[in-house]
């Protein structure tokens, strides 16, 4: 049939193109969001050029170099803390805001119902409150420097053209910086630093109640053999280890191992974000302080190396920087190195006469109080000398964002919050240092003015901060260390020198602390004899003294015992040469169980078993790194794994299942001795193997079936599996069809060497924060490195400048390079300054 219709086509014409114009609109509006998206991300970016006027007493220059790091220089110091607030806001002010909000446990009114878990965790500790309390207590100078940079930060902020990025994807307006905020980003490093001896003091509790006296103490030793104090310039050798009488009841049979690219990721994940909640324990500690001495050194010079190890983000944790002002005395400073979003001060780095750095120390600084609660009225609890005390509750707003705000009851005892744990709700008070008034000061900043490491070190003595190993060098070629923060007087250390051990105190009986040492009671060490100092989160002090510190989960010791033997086989260390210890990835620890693995595997274990044979061919080549080709260090691995998990998994799933994050790993930092004696004595043979060699071999084959499936053994590389995963926080909520934002927001995946138990601390999200070798007055000469870039904005070219140098371990300048861009802040009355760059939607915080 023929269709004459001549209006017929038109319609059939129409609808076929509807679709294509639908499609093209959207496109079209696509296209337009993006280019939106784009405009408002580049307003956010900071102004690096140019004159601003701002409430400064003289000019204060601000010159950023090719990597974005800036050089601030002022007349006085309150100008350069007022400069120093104004590129912390340019370049990092949404890292800022997360600092303070996860101390104040504030997270909820930023993020959202999600982040309700971690305030529950945090607002019973009331920093705000401490930090207001804190900050009225400083000394009129402190609390001005901090006044000033406060100031500095709300007119960074009000300098952008528009908020940061995340605020836009928040849907949320930032809230300006207050005085008090600045200690809250101090009791934030109090969180990350300190806070998880909870878990280790209820790992070690729960492990106590599941086992007899004698298998309680050979799964927690206080030493091993890999302790490496100051004092000792060779192998520790402590004294044999006896087996227990006693067999762990969770060992009759053995189960197969979690996958192990999955548990080890898990296990090595490092710190968890600051959105995050929960999670499993971090296996991995971290961080390096070393110095030689004038001796030792090139030309007669002292040499410093840090590298502090911590949760890698996007952007980094610390934020490079140079100081420049003339002092009061009129004598002019020079201070270079990292400082703390947040905070006015450099925190590890050197001022032209000394050098320092900081390791995180693991004394007691946290008590678990166990309340004896009265049955008939749970707010009631016994206290030393027979009595009662009511505790007060106090209801805590929780602000969340998108939904109603949350009452949370905290529960106030004479020692602290009331926490409660686990199905048989165990209730203690949490005794901690950071709650004290003592907990907190600018003292640092008598960092900027020291000459000599004398000094340096009485100064560290009374610094208000989580309680660090603190190294020091000088130009005259001295050496030193001491502990900075405070350090608690027990009272029963006299009477019961093992009450420091890490376990739960009755309320009944407990004493606690009564004040702190003064700075004359500080452990001290200045040119010792080795012309040596090191130190890597490990026991640092013989027995008698370390007693005095408490031992929170002290380090293994590997690390320090390979960074000691490293530095005393340089007869005259370089700066190269302090970078090389720093990114030394050969894996000592590991070689007991190398040798236990090819002991194993003889002739007939290999016959009929190609896997085996290819397994011990890997391993016996292998030449010892954990570098990012290393195979046998791999499958080495995974066999200490399998290991781990025959002994211990089963405790651990009983541990997690009376509160997570509860693990052995927990309980005991040196769990790999305990491991070492079993191996050594050939213990522990589960049931249904006829003897250890059939056990070993058996650990063998479930690590290699844990392998990635389908993979030869020639192809399992360490670097395939040690993979970075460095990101923005807001890189894991992007969803999956948008690989893309992802990718923007993270670093290349890049394999990287090292791992735990090696100076080169390195997880796909855990390792070095920042890395450099100075020698005091030579800073010309000294070595830089850090993860990530200097600005938290994606699309700024400072984003991950400087990456590539971290990742590869090279050697880049200390000192910043020459001035690229050049902003200047010029005097102006305190009015115009205020207003500057147009307003500043104010949200106040409760």
């Amino acid at each position: 049939m023929i269709h004459n219709d001549p209006f017929e086509p038109f319609p059939q014409k129409r609808r076929r193109t509807w679709p294509l114009i639908l499609l093209c609109v959207v496109v079209v509006a696509l296209a337009a969001l993006v280019v939106a998206a784009g405009l408002t991300l580049r307003a956010s970016l900071p102004q690096l050029d140019g004159t601003r006027d701002a409430p400064v007493s003289a000019t204060v220059t601000i010159a950023r170099d090719a990597l974005g790091v800036p050089t601030v220089q002022g007349s006085t110091r309150d100008d350069v803390a007022y400069a120093t607030g104004f590129v912390h806001a340019q370049d990092r002010f949404f890292q800022m805001d997360l600092l303070r909000r996860v101390a104040a446990g504030e997270i909820a009114a930023l993020i959202g119902p999600a982040a309700l878990t971690l305030d529950r965790r945090d607002r019973p500790m009331r920093f705000r409150e401490h930090a207001r309390a804190a900050l009225a207590a400083l000394p009129a100078d402190q609390r001005h420097v901090i006044e000033r940079y406060a100031a500095g930060v709300n007119d960074g902020l009000r300098s952008l053209r528009a908020r940061p990025f995340e605020y836009w994807l928040l849907r949320t307006q930032p809230v300006q910086w207050r005085a008090e905020d600045t200690l809250l980003a101090v009791y934030a490093m109090y969180i990350d630093l300190q806070y998880g001896q909870v878990t280790h003091v209820l790992s070690r509790a729960a492990l106590r109640e599941r086992v007899p006296a004698d298998l309680l103490a050979f799964l927690l030793p206080a030493t091993s053999r890999w302790d490496a104090p100051l004092d000792e310039m060779r192998a520790f050798a402590p004294s044999p280890t006896a087996l227990p009488a006693t067999l762990p009841p969770w060992l009759p049979a053995t189960r197969s191992a979690a996958d192990f690219d999955t548990e080890a990721t898990a296990l090595l994940s490092g710190v968890p974000g600051f959105i995050d909640a929960g999670g499993p324990v971090n296996s991995m500690v971290g961080s390096n302080g070393f110095a030689v001495d004038g001796a030792h050194g090139a030309d007669g010079r002292a040499l410093l190396a840090s590298d502090m190890h911590l949760g890698l983000s996007l952007p980094n944790i610390w934020y490079r920087l140079s100081l420049s002002y003339r002092a009061a005395d009129g004598g002019a400073r020079r201070i270079t190195g990292v400082s703390l979003p947040g905070t006015p001060l450099v925190v590890a780095g050197s001022n032209g006469h000394i050098a320092w750095g900081f390791t995180n120390s693991y004394g007691r600084f946290i008590d678990l109080v166990e309340l004896l609660r009265d049955p008939d009225d749970p707010l009631r609890y016994r206290v030393p000398d027979g009595g009662w005390q009511t505790a007060q509750v106090i209801h805590e707003r929780l602000d969340v964002k998108g939904g109603a705000s949350v009452d949370l009851p905290v529960v106030q005892t004479r020692w602290g919050p009331q926490i409660v744990v686990g199905p048989h709700a165990h209730a203690y008070a949490l005794h901690w240092v950071a709650q004290d008034l003592q907990a907190i000061n600018v003292n640092l900043v008598q960092l900027e003015s020291v000459s000599n490491v004398a000094d340096a070190l009485h100064a560290a003595q009374t610094f208000g901060l989580p309680t660090q190993n603190f190294v020091a060098a000088d130009a005259q070629g001295h050496i030193g260390w001491t502990l900075a923060g405070p350090l608690p007087r027990f009272a029963d250390v006299e009477a019961n020198a093992t009450a420091l051990a890490s376990f739960p105190f009755r309320s009944d009986t407990y004493r606690g602390w009564q004040g702190y040492l003064p700075p004359d009671a500080y452990p001290l060490r200045i040119d010792p004899p080795a012309g040596r100092i090191w130190t890597a989160n490990n026991r640092t002090l013989p027995p008698d003294e370390a007693a005095r510190i408490g031992d929170a989960g002290a380090d293994l010791g590997a690390r320090a015992t390979q960074i000691r033997d490293d530095l005393l086989a340089l007869p005259h260390a370089t700066e190269r040469d302090m970078l090389a210890v720093q990114t030394d990835d050969r894996a000592f620890w590991i070689e007991h169980w190398r040798r236990t693995a090819l002991d194993a595997l003889d002739a007939t274990a290999l016959n009929g078993h190609p896997e085996r044979a290819a397994f011990r061919r890997l391993v016996e080549s292998w030449d010892g790194h954990a570098d990012v080709t290393a195979v046998g260090y791999r499958l080495v691995r995974a066999f200490h794994y399998s290991l781990f998990d025959a002994w211990f998994g089963a405790l651990d799933k009983q541990m997690t299942a009376i509160a997570p994050g509860l693990s052995y790993r927990a309980a005991n930092s040196r769990y790999e001795a305990t491991m070492e004696t079993l191996a050594e004595q050939h213990a522990w043979i589960p049931e249904g193997f006829a003897d250890w060699r059939a056990f070993i071999l058996d650990r063998i084959d479930d690590s290699i079936a844990q392998l990635p499936k389908g993979t030869k053994l020639e192809d399992v590389r360490w670097g395939e599996r040690n993979r970075s995963a460095i990101a923005h926080p807001f890189a894991r909520i992007v969803p999956s069809w948008l690989p893309w934002v992802r990718s923007w927001l993270s670093t290349p995946t890049d394999p990287l060497p090292g791992d735990i138990n090696m100076p080169r601390v390195q997880s796909p999200v855990f390792g070095a924060s920042e890395r450099f070798a100075v020698s005091p007055g030579r800073e010309q000469d000294g070595i830089f490195e850090m993860p990530g870039g200097q600005s938290g904005n994606p699309l700024s070219p400072y984003f991950l400048a400087g990456h590539e140098t971290w990742v590869r371990g090279d050697a880049a300048p200390f000192l910043p390079g020459p001035a690229v861009h050049t902003l200047k802040l010029n005097v102006a009355d305190t009015h115009q300054a205020s207003v500057m760059g147009g307003p500043l939607i104010i949200q106040n915080p409760r």
